[in-house]
């Protein structure tokens, strides 16, 4: 879970109220209209950071199997054994759905140092292999990090540059890079996030569309509708403005899923996920802990996600 970092700060959403997606230079692919929306059905899984209890990779994915979690995502590099990981998911059935890129704040791709983004898309690659090792299906990326040193621009141009010189391996290996939205001064609007990803003109790569990270500046299901399938994966978490507003930015974050203090609308969520006919992977990003706080995480995420 990466709230301990400061990844996530506000950046103005796209000037202009009239700005149509024709400005982008291509318009999100739109809603499936005149259908009957279909049921989502979310497979739910955790980051392997928030299972405190076990000592072993296999008693921790034993844990999640008992709590009725469908899987697990990992990080990558790591220093788990591959050999350990892989006996552990064939001994449990417990699916790694995907791993989290674990230097893409350290080494972000917009950093001005070529070499450091060398070292940052080195590490993209090592993520992408271990996915495939796994069985993974996706590598979450945070694809850029705008500051007082990143321009903007600066941050969409490089990270584009080095996301293309990966793409052919994500192909290769038949992986997808899933690209997160967080407070990280970049890609903080949903156009954005399409013209973004449309602009690679790649089926490897796509969203991961995290519902609590929008709440501050936007509403979660007009994201969702908006992105439509270019979702691959949604994290799961909360967020409160008044707890925003009364203690801080960060303590929004301090909701658990489905609390009734909670903005993320799960009722309109659920419905914009129908809409755009997502049935794939939710996975919490919470403050962990033993087996009865996982076991509440995933009654909450039961709540908020099921019919």
């Amino acid at each position: 879970m990466d709230l301990s970092l400061d990844r996530r700060g506000l950046f103005a959403v796209l000037g202009g109220a009239a700005m149509g997606a024709a400005a982008w230079g291509q318009a999100p692919t739109p809603v499936l209209a005149g259908r009957e929306p279909r049921i989502a059905r979310q497979k739910k899984a955790v980051k392997i950071g928030m299972v405190e209890a076990g000592e072993s990779v296999l008693e921790k994915f034993k844990l999640l199997k008992e709590l009725g979690f469908d899987g697990v995502e990992l990080d990558a590099p790591s220093g788990l054994s591959k050999d350990e990981v892989l006996k552990a998911r064939d001994a449990t059935g417990l699916t790694i759905h995907g791993v989290v890129d674990s230097v893409h704040w350290s080494k972000p791709l917009s950093h001005p140092d070529g070499k450091v983004r060398d070292e940052g898309r080195a590490a993209l690659e090592i993520a992408l292999r271990d996915a495939k090792v796994y069985g993974a299906t996706t590598v979450l990326l945070v694809p850029a990090v705008v500051n007082r040193e990143v321009a903007y621009d600066q941050a969409w141009e490089r990270s584009v540059a080095e996301i293309q010189k990966v793409l052919p391996l994500a192909a290769e290996l038949q992986v997808k890079i899933a690209l997160e939205n967080v407070w990280n001064h970049f890609l903080l609007s949903p156009m954005e996030v399409a013209r973004y990803i449309d602009g690679f003109q790649s089926p490897w790569i796509g969203a991961y569309f995290d519902v609590g990270n929008v709440v501050l500046y936007g509403w979660p299901e007009h994201w969702i509708r908006i992105l439509g399938p270019r979702i691959l994966k949604l994290d799961i978490k909360e967020y409160s403005r008044g707890r925003c507003d009364r203690e801080g930015r960060w303590k929004g974050f301090a909701s658990k899923i489905g609390d009734p203090d909670g903005d993320c609308g799960w009722g309109e969520v659920r419905k914009a996920l129908k809409e755009i006919g997502y049935e794939g992977w939710a996975t919490a990003e919470v403050q962990g802990g033993n087996r009865e706080v996982l076991q509440d995480i995933k009654n909450r995420m039961d709540r908020v996600l099921d019919d």
